[in-house]
């Protein structure tokens, strides 16, 4: 035990380095998030023992069916954090409005947006889903509006995600660097595990839904054709394609061993020309690939540096490994 480092050590550490003099209440506000998400966790990995598989039979802000889980996960978070005196405000994937902290509660200096359970449609058949979050700062002591919400997402102070596969698994940057956390059952603490991880700049591996391919435009039908005709295309290699339909564990799969992902701009519904939100799914997943030395980008534009206009609006997202990203880049610029 005396080799192992756990999150908070590393976390106050790194805040001792990097921001001395801090109050601590980042820290606070990081092991907050943690515990809920070890509830989440040993719920997620209790399923169908305790009766939370399955549909709820609502809907959330986004129009999509919700699971159990989809509800208890909400309520978990919220339910960990909205006393704690270290927020101004929450939002959250199946909340419509953002989420006020009740007024008998102390407001602090930060902002956390999340979606509660990340690939939810998997948690049926048993596949990896996760938790992602975000973490913004706000003006101290006050009750956040939506303004406050809405801003780019470099400016986020922190991102991260836990997988709850195999193992459980935090994923966090701070911006300096992305390190990786595995929880260890025996002592309910987080352990780093994977230090300073980088996405290889090369890559012979994509997920996307293949199903959707007649509704992309040019850009992305080209690159995918290009793949497809392996050694005998322009890119002169051959590719191997993943989809998990769950977006936590397709970005762990390319911070271990690189890769492409892409949920890219379609024609199917025009009302909804992107899959994934901008707030608490693109946005931290942006910021984690880039401090891992990834890109990510809606074809025409870096994520990071999107304007929001609603908490729930939607991008299309293309992600993962350097050298596949600028090419999909390159080939939107000609189109």
């Amino acid at each position: 035990m005396a080799n192992k480092v756990t999150l908070t050590q590393f976390i106050i550490e790194q805040q001792r380095e990097e921001f001395p003099g801090t109050s601590g209440a980042f820290t606070a506000l990081l092991n907050d998030v943690a515990t809920a998400c070890k509830k989440i966790s040993h719920i997620v990995n209790r399923g169908e023992l305790i009766g939370v598989l399955g549909s709820a039979g609502t809907e959330n802000v986004q129009g999509e069916v919700q699971k159990k889980l989809d509800i208890i996960t909400n309520d978990i978070m919220v339910n960990a954090l909205n006393w704690t005196g270290h927020l101004a405000g929450m939002a959250s994937e199946e909340i419509d409005d953002i989420i006020k902290i009740p007024k008998h509660y102390p407001k602090g200096k930060y902002l956390v947006l999340f979606d509660p359970l990340d690939g939810s449609s998997n948690i049926d058949v048993n596949l990896a889903v996760g938790t992602i979050f975000s973490i913004l700062r706000c003006r101290e002591g006050v009750d956040a509006e939506m303004q406050d919400f809405l801003r780019k997402g470099a400016e986020q102070v922190c991102a991260g995600f836990v997988l709850y596969g195999p193992s459980t698994m935090m994923i966090l940057t701070t911006g300096h660097g992305v390190n990786a956390f595995t929880l260890d059952q025996d002592i309910g603490e987080f352990i780093l595990t994977h230090r300073n991880m980088r996405i290889s700049e090369e890559t012979s591996e994509f997920a996307v839904n293949m199903t959707n391919q007649r509704f992309w435009e040019s850009p992305v039908q080209r690159y995918i054709t290009e793949c497809l005709q392996g050694t005998e295309g322009p890119l002169g290699k051959n590719y191997n394609m993943r989809w998990i339909a769950s977006l936590v564990a397709e970005v762990y799969r390319i911070l271990t061993r690189g890769g492409l992902f892409m949920y890219p701009l379609d024609s199917r519904n025009p009302g909804k020309p992107a899959k994934l939100r901008l707030m608490y799914e693109a946005n931290p997943m942006a910021f984690i690939i880039e401090q891992a030395g990834g890109l990510c980008t809606t074809g025409r534009e870096r994520i990071l540096d999107i304007r929001p206009t609603d908490i729930h609006q939607r991008v299309p997202v293309i992600l993962g490994s350097k050298r596949e990203v600028e090419k999909v880049i390159a080939y939107h610029l000609e189109s």
